[in-house]
């Protein structure tokens, strides 16, 4: 059980892939995102209902700012939502994590030091991080709603 005078992150080197769920879900990501890249955004309309009256949620934008940060357009990317090049970049940094691995048989793997104070302290940064997102998105609802169908 980790202490608080315990590393709160620490990387290894290690034989075995700890991880493989992490690789399956990052070439998924980035196989969705090379064909919006390439062959453009979905023929169907993804939002929710709420979108439809204005509401935008902290992943609204991410299919287009996902297809942007695919292309290598980072402020495109970053206009439509951030959180994008984030997950696009680490899904990218995951695979070629797995592709080091299979060649050289050793496995960066992230250990995270765990204790109750720093699981709360985690959880509080994300939930601010996350509604100052949904924020963020809310301000730029002309944006996200523009080429989307509306009902009104």
């Amino acid at each position: 059980m980790p202490t608080a005078t315990d590393t709160f992150l620490c990387l290894r080197v290690e034989r075995v892939d700890r991880h493989r769920w992490l690789t399956a879900g990052a070439a998924l990501t980035l196989a969705a995102a090379a064909v919006i890249a390439t062959f453009g955004l979905p023929p169907v309309d993804l939002h929710g209902p709420l979108h439809l009256v204005g509401a935008m949620d902290p992943f609204c934008g991410g299919t287009r700012a996902a297809r942007y940060a695919a292309q290598g357009n980072l402020a495109e990317a970053w206009r439509y939502n951030p959180l994008s090049i984030v997950i696009v970049y680490g899904a990218l940094a995951a695979v070629a994590r797995a592709g080091v691995g299979l060649v050289t048989q050793r496995w960066l793997t992230l250990k995270i030091g765990w204790t109750p104070a720093r699981r709360r302290w985690t959880i509080a940064v994300a939930l601010v991080l996350l509604v100052s997102l949904e924020v963020r998105q809310q301000l730029r609802a002309d944006l996200l709603m523009e080429g989307t169908h509306t009902w009104l």
